[in-house]
């Protein structure tokens, strides 16, 4: 009381320490129940060094083995087994540098990135960026799950906590990807409370995909048209038999990669008369007119020949459906000769500047 006037307290900020339930119980009663509890320990102990073995294969096998060789046959051996090994991995990169990365390099990778970078900052990360949450004195964190390095990039599998949502993270990727020294964060989901996330670290795309070599004439598959390489290395294929591609992009972007490497995979079917390529150029020649030989024919603007071209193509697909009706539904390269028709190939170099000529069509 000060004066007339009451002033409260200042309020008590530390949090009220939580007493453990068996505290209260009678002293027997903990005698009693010790054997059963210093038996749950140690089951808890066995499951944390098995789970600690299966993150840590590599570590854990290569700790152990090296303990054990030394105990049995000293220090000499052990080097010598050592630099034999090096020199195996050494053999192993340079006849198969993409296996010895995939089964050797990245799992090597994979261990020190989650116990360097991602264990140690985690709990820190998920607190600043706000995705753990404390709810009557107790916290819930998101778990992490399995790590998986590919070298330009971390694979990094979460659990979200109850009431979470994807798009939590999706509005803290450049958070996450600073935190964890990443150029950039994806999120996927991979299933209800799991997500998967790409700290990306380099570009696997900086180097350019060399030429690769022409496959003979009964080796091309129109279902599978290999135009390039994904990031994840892998290649990249197209369907062409029976569909539409649409290759959109900013000027500058590589569409017209992506065109002359479906050209340069059908030029052997071509060749061989197996594959019919026609196109229409409407900038006068600016895509297609550095290779006309590879189209059977070109016209190179939208007007009255563009359309004249696409009413032929039209035709010639509805006498095909007429001619094998009951027959075949999709035609395929290497038919028998009563019904081998040339598969037909259509390329619109700018399809913006093709859909004005055919307003009226």
């Amino acid at each position: 009381m000060k004066g007339n006037r009451w002033v409260d307290p200042a309020p008590f900020e530390g949090a009220r320490p939580q007493v453990p339930w068996w505290v209260w119980l009678p002293g027997w009663v903990k005698l009693v129940l010790a054997p059963f509890a210093l038996a749950w320990l140690a089951v808890r102990l066995v499951v944390r060094l098995a789970v600690l073995a299966v993150r840590y294969p590599v570590a854990v096998t290569t700790g152990l083995g090296g303990y054990v060789a030394y105990r049995q046959f000293g220090l000499s051996p052990l080097v010598i087994a050592l630099l034999s090994l090096v020199c195996a991995l050494t053999v192993w990169y340079g006849l198969d540098r993409g296996s010895f990365l995939r089964h050797g390099w990245y799992r090597v990778l994979t261990e020190w990135r989650r116990l360097t970078v991602y264990v140690p900052q985690w709990r820190t990360v998920m607190r600043l960026a706000e995705l753990s949450k404390d709810n009557r004195g107790r916290e819930y964190r998101p778990k992490l799950r399995r790590v998986r390095s590919e070298g330009w990039r971390d694979k990094v599998r979460v659990r979200m906590i109850p009431a979470q949502s994807p798009e939590q993270w999706e509005a803290r990727r450049d958070n996450l990807a600073h935190s964890f020294n990443a150029r950039s964060c994806r999120v996927r989901v991979l299933k209800p409370r799991v997500l998967e996330l790409d700290f990306i670290h380099a570009d696997p795309l900086a180097r350019p995909v060399a030429v690769p070599q022409l496959a003979e004439p009964g080796e091309v598959d129109l279902k599978r048209v290999v135009v390039g390489r994904t990031e994840t290395g892998k290649p990249w294929r197209l369907r062409l038999l029976g569909s539409q591609v649409l290759v959109v992009g900013v000027p500058g972007a590589g569409k017209g990669s992506v065109l002359w490497s479906i050209v340069w995979q059908l030029a052997p079917a071509i060749k061989a008369g197996m594959v019919r390529l026609v196109g229409i150029d409407p900038k006068g020649g600016m895509e297609l007119g550095q290779c006309p030989d590879a189209f059977e024919k070109v016209v190179y603007d939208n007007g009255p020949e563009a359309v004249a071209l696409l009413e032929e193509i039209a035709a010639e697909v509805k006498e095909r459906a007429t001619r094998y009706r009951g027959i075949r539904r999709r035609l395929s390269l290497g038919l028998p000769p009563p019904l081998h028709r040339p598969c037909l190939a259509v390329v619109v170099a700018v399809v913006g500047l093709g859909t004005p000529a055919l307003s009226d069509w």
